[in-house]
């Protein structure tokens, strides 16, 4: 008995139908995408600090008698109090720099020293720089007004990248108090996370995708993210009690080298010569030169404890990272950046390996 052929017209209305279907569903997700985008920075992070505090939670829930309201609550208060020392850190700082800066230009008390001889000699760079730096010396104003423009830019963006700064410590805050609702449905936000994925990858692969996914974030927001912060605070703290001229910008940018996994040598190297140059050589100088270079190496001790409990991933994935975040969202992608892109990465080498392990035509069948 011979099929009956499909007829032309009706493989054309189902075709046509599939067509206002699929068109339907992809109006529908661009809407919606336009509608979530302004908060996906914000819910991102909230999903990375819910992902990595969650065994804080597990640790503190059966000492407080299994409640998960209160356990989120004291974490999210805890967080937020340690997140307010480098904001005070900075703010003071910021604000001594300009009331020093103010404070010089009303009392006139403002002098460039005159070059040292040497710079003259100083290969390409050497006479325009002695030029330069004597002309600051000998007519400051004209050399200012001469400047003006460039002067202007920079100052433009020094401040959209203070008002950066604030609006990503501000994002970080609400961050951590929708982090805090997260955490406190844990459970069944594990469960339906582990559906997701089951349900994209099938039922065989998903709870391994999950676990890879966890492991990745959790590895790199406390063997890069984390380490950097407490880096931050050790060298911040030091940098306060000696006096350090703007010591919240500097504590600031260990933090950011810290993530962009540099040295944060690059900064405390020169501050204790500048230390040592201002003040000489006394006990509590070398006590906070000892202090300071230490805490600049604390990262070398912390990262084979912290990262290497997790998922390793490579130094240049971080850097990408947290220099494309910090391109494309700000202060806050800086953090978000390194966390995504590692964890693409090993969802990448992880569908690789698969692909390596799944049975081909040749080999099914055999023993």
């Amino acid at each position: 008995m011979v099929p009956t052929p499909i007829s032309e017209k009706a493989f054309s209305r189902g075709l046509l139908d599939v067509l206002i279907r699929a068109g339907l569903i992809a109006v529908l997700v661009i809407f919606c995408f336009q509608i979530f985008s302004p908060f996906l920075d914000l819910m991102l992070w909230s999903f990375v600090l819910a992902i990595t505090l969650y065994p804080l939670h597990l640790r503190l829930k059966g000492v407080l008698g299994n409640k998960d309201g209160l356990t989120a609550t004291l974490i999210v208060l805890i967080a937020i109090s340690i997140l307010m020392v480098p904001v005070y850190l900075l703010g003071t700082s910021l604000v001594d720099s300009v009331e020093r800066g103010m404070h010089m230009v009303k009392s006139d008390s403002f002098h460039v020293p005159l070059p040292p001889d040497a710079v003259a000699n100083w290969p390409l760079v050497g006479k325009p720089l002695h030029n330069l730096w004597t002309q600051a010396v000998t007519d400051l104003p004209d050399l200012v007004e001469k400047f003006i423009p460039q002067i202007k830019g920079v100052s433009l963006s020094l401040l959209s990248k203070l008002a950066g700064v604030g609006m990503g410590l501000l994002l970080f805050i609400f961050a951590l108090i929708i982090a805090g609702i997260f955490i406190a449905f844990g459970e069944s936000g594990q469960r339906s996370a582990l559906q997701i994925v089951s349900r994209f990858c099938g039922p065989a692969k998903g709870p391994k995708i999950a676990e890879l996914c966890t492991a990745t974030i959790r590895a790199v927001a406390l063997g890069v993210v984390g380490i950097a912060f407490i880096q931050m605070l050790l060298v911040g703290i030091g940098f306060v009690f000696m006096g350090i001229p703007g010591a919240g910008l500097l504590a600031l940018a260990v933090l950011l080298l810290g993530i962009m996994q540099l040295p944060a040598t690059l900064i405390t190297l020169p501050v204790i010569v500048f230390v040592f140059a201002s003040e000489g050589a006394s006990t509590a100088t070398i006590v906070f030169a000892i202090y300071v270079f230490v805490a600049g190496l604390v990262d070398n001790v912390l990262k084979p404890l912290l990262l290497g409990r997790g998922v390793d991933v490579p130094m240049p994935v971080v850097l990408i990272g947290a220099l494309g975040g910090m391109v494309t969202s700000g202060i806050l992608g800086l953090f978000i950046g390194p966390v995504i892109l590692a964890v693409g990465y090993r969802l990448f080498w992880q569908w690789v390996e698969d692909q390596g392990q799944e049975p081909g035509p040749d080999n099914q069948g055999q023993t």
